[in-house]
C-alpha cells in the first residue's frame, strides 16, 4: 500500500477519534455522534494533507518496508487534533445559525 494512502488512513481514523473527543469535552455542540465522527474524519483528512505540506517529514509513513514511529505519531497529532478543531467549529457553526433562528 502506498505511504500516502498509509498517511490518508491514519489521518481519517484519528480525525474521527479528535471529533467525537471534542463532541464529548464540549457538552453544548449538540452535534450526534455520527455528525462528530463524519466531521472529525473530513477535518482529520483535510487537515492531515495540509500539514503534510507545510511539514514534508510528515509526508512518508512507509520507510524501507516499515512504519516510521515518529511520522505515524506525527500523523495521529495532526490528524486528530484538526479533527477535533472542524468538530468543535462545526458544532459552534450549528449552534449558532439554529440559534438565531429560532
Amino acid at each position: 500500500m502506498s505511504g500516502t494512502i498509509i498517511n490518508l488512513i491514519i489521518q481519517i481514523v484519528a480525525g474521527a477519534i479528535g471529533g467525537n473527543a471534542a463532541g464529548g469535552f464540549l457538552k453544548n455542540l449538540d452535534l450526534s455522534p455520527l455528525a462528530k465522527t463524519i466531521s472529525g474524519a473530513a477535518g482529520g483528512g483535510l487537515g492531515g494533507t495540509i500539514l503534510q505540506g507545510l511539514i514534508p517529514a510528515l509526508s512518508n509513513a512507509a520507510s524501507s518496508g516499515g512504519i516510521d514511529i515518529g511520522v505515524l505519531l506525527g500523523n495521529l497529532a495532526g490528524g486528530g487534533i484538526t479533527g477535533a478543531i472542524v468538530t468543535a467549529a462545526y458544532g459552534l457553526l450549528k449552534n449558532a445559525l439554529f440559534k438565531k433562528a429560532a
